[in-house]
């Protein structure tokens, strides 16, 4: 591609993320390149479009860009220095509720900033040692499991009670399940509980039920998806089956999960477009992502889902600063964060 031509594509790009309308060339040569004639900037255009950077939705119709100009797009801009966001620092109350209500609120100021989707898949448990365990009451035969790590880490979720445990044993069953499992780490535990269960052993033959909801906690990574109804915002979305496909995904999961997985374990900030997606339903979207760390080590991913036609410098700077600010705010923990005694 000579300088002509990604002069033209690049005009293009920034035109169609302005307007979200095919581009024509006098709209270039009107907003961008006064200085060439239309006619050049069409014999560009058509160049282009021969090369797959350019796509034409009907005859009368002017350009779009491909996934494959966005790619050019990416990969020759890099993002802007320094970042062009910051995360709010959480007040005295906030920084009592430890560190989910951190990854929650990241997840919302990146949804708010871009006006895109946030998401923020929170660390795997596998290698992660326990500190404590607490088995808290509830109302309607259900029980509250907070499980906090060695890293402070907290997690909570409401199970199920079985109708033989008395809820004013649960304190009692909470200590004992703490002994047992205090500086072990998850994967510790979950090859303990699945080699055969000690017939004498009475925790496991009173509270297994119990035990496996807990156990199943422990195998679960949570992924906080907010601001999905932003989409209904952006034009190419307005496919209300395209749009229902899109927020089954957010609200399933399961295979967001997995590519956030996936893309956590190559590091750093990614920008994955279009049909780069190997996730169906977000093919008609870009996801940029960045990794966050705890002591140098990857933690976990978070970033935004929006549509193709973006920002990209803008995007990737806010994705990438949330992403530092929260690993320095986690390597702080110990000052900062709550930790359940």
């Amino acid at each position: 591609m000579d300088a002509r031509h990604r002069e033209v594509l690049i005009a293009v790009i920034r035109e169609y993320i302005d307007s979200a309308e095919p581009v024509g060339s006098r709209a270039l040569a009107k907003r961008h390149m006064p200085t060439v004639s239309p006619a050049t900037i069409r014999n560009a255009m058509a160049d282009l479009e021969e090369m797959g950077y350019l796509s034409q939705p009907h005859a009368s119709a002017g350009r779009v860009p491909t996934d494959e100009a966005y790619r050019f797009y990416v990969d020759s801009f890099p993002p802007p220095s320094p970042a062009t966001v910051a995360l709010v620092e959480p007040s005295a109350r906030e920084r009592q509720d430890g560190v989910d209500r951190l990854m929650e609120q990241t997840a919302s100021q990146l949804s708010e900033t871009t006006h895109f989707t946030g998401l923020l898949l929170t660390p795997p448990l596998k290698h992660t040692r326990l500190a404590q365990l607490e088995l808290i009451p509830l109302e309607n035969d259900r029980v509250l499991a907070v499980i906090v790590t060695e890293a402070g880490w907290v997690t909570a979720r409401g199970l199920n009670l079985p109708p033989h445990i008395a809820p004013d044993d649960l304190r009692e069953i909470g200590r004992e399940i703490t002994r047992r499992v205090r500086g072990r780490t998850v994967q510790q535990v979950l090859d303990d509980y699945a080699a055969p269960a000690d017939p004498l052993d009475r925790l496991r033959t009173r509270v297994g039920a119990l035990v496996e909801q807990i156990l199943d906690l422990l195998r679960d990574r949570t992924l906080y998806v907010r601001g999905a109804i932003n989409m209904l915002d952006h034009p190419e979305f307005l496919d209300v089956a395209a749009m229902r496909q899109m927020l089954r995904t957010f609200e399933q999961k399961d295979r967001l999960i997995e590519l956030l997985s996936g893309l956590s374990q190559l590091g750093g900030v990614r920008v994955t477009i279009g049909e780069e997606n190997p996730v169906p339903d977000l093919q008609d979207c870009t996801l940029i992502t960045s990794t966050y760390t705890y002591r140098d080590q990857v933690l976990g991913i978070l970033g935004i889902v929006g549509p193709r036609r973006m920002p990209y410098p803008q995007v990737i700077s806010i994705v990438g600063d949330a992403a530092h600010q929260v690993s320095e705010r986690l390597s702080r923990v110990r000052r900062d964060l709550y930790f359940p005694s």
